[in-house]
């Protein structure tokens, strides 16, 4: 996760031309670049497109800026009026993305894989009603508790979005998507079972409907016990981990036929050494007998040292299984 980003000195060499980080997102040229650079240096199974998920509410005629050092800022949505009033999403806003996607297949190698993604319905929707990113992103469970109509509204537009945003991505050329539902692990039992879980469902049927072949991977993190039959409910293909569940927890309640992805903890990748090595070794061994695709179980640190990515990458491949 992340794969691009502030770790790689020539990431931070093409962000600076960039006038902001939305125009980089939208600058085919440039994301196309930021997505290849891992790949070069690496040689990664699989490249990540280089975006944003807030490009979604982006398209969906909510203004999106970014404000160095502060984050995501949007024109919060107050009031269900406001919900009402956003249009269907502009795939023509999107267009530079699926340039970005051409220009990127074009490039890799043909034994690397290539994933998009989107933001999942709950996810986004916490930003876009409260504008910026929050600790416990109590603004947009508020607005679910006060005004569930509006909110459903809300969450039925996304789904509808990310469904038309996701095929769309197909179709420009990625192998796989990932949906994040970075924030789903907040929510109480039933309010995950209504925000988080069925919106991921419906978008995984819709794009089937559009892309019968489709391979998707959530990502909903913090699920805890939902992670056993998250898969089974929603029908993707994979499941990616948080940093928080214990592998041997996975291990012993999930299917070994069921593909995972993750979890390694950034800061163990941070803190290099004995307890990166460590970690790693533990996460190989405990899924060394199902189908695991081994990443982060969250984005990888901007302060990461490169050579700590090279360990991880060396020790990776070659473990014996």
């Amino acid at each position: 996760m992340r794969q691009a980003g502030r770790y790689l000195p020539e990431y931070r060499e093409i962000r600076a031309k960039a006038n902001n980080f939305i125009e980089f997102c939208y600058s085919p040229a440039m994301a196309a670049e930021a997505t290849l650079q891992p790949i070069r240096r690496f040689g990664f199974d699989a490249a990540i497109l280089f975006s944003d998920i807030l490009v979604v509410p982006d398209a969906l005629g909510q203004k999106v800026a970014f404000e160095t050092g502060e984050g995501p800022r949007l024109q919060p949505l107050v009031a269900t009026t406001d919900i009402e009033r956003l249009p269907p999403l502009s795939l023509d806003r999107l267009a530079p993305v699926f340039e970005t996607i051409d220009r990127v297949r074009s490039h890799l190698p043909a034994e690397t894989a290539f994933l998009g993604f989107c933001g999942a319905p709950w996810t986004v929707a916490s930003y876009m009603i409260a504008g910026r990113g929050t600790p416990d992103h109590a603004p947009a469970r508020l607005f679910a508790y006060r005004h569930p109509t509006g909110f459903q509204l809300l969450i039925d537009k996304l789904v509808a979005a990310s469904i038309d945003y996701l095929s769309a991505q197909f179709r420009a050329g990625v192998d796989a998507v990932q949906i994040f539902d970075s924030w789903a692990g907040i929510l109480p039992a039933g309010e995950f079972e209504r925000w988080s879980l069925e919106p991921i469902r419906k978008i995984i049927l819709g794009v089937r409907k559009q892309v019968s072949s489709a391979r998707i991977i959530a990502f909903p993190r913090g699920a805890g016990t939902r992670y056993v039959d998250f898969l089974e409910i929603t029908g993707a293909n994979a499941l990616g981990l948080d940093t928080v569940v214990d592998p041997a927890w996975i291990a012993s309640h999930l299917d070994p036929g069921i593909v995972v992805q993750g979890q390694l903890d950034p800061l163990a990748l941070l803190a290099g050494g004995l307890a990166q090595s460590s970690a790693v070794d533990r996460i190989l061994t405990a899924y060394r007998d199902r189908p695991h695709v081994f990443n982060l179980g969250h984005g990888i640190l901007p302060e990461t040292p490169i050579d700590h990515v090279a360990a991880l990458i060396k020790q990776v491949r070659s473990f014996e299984v």
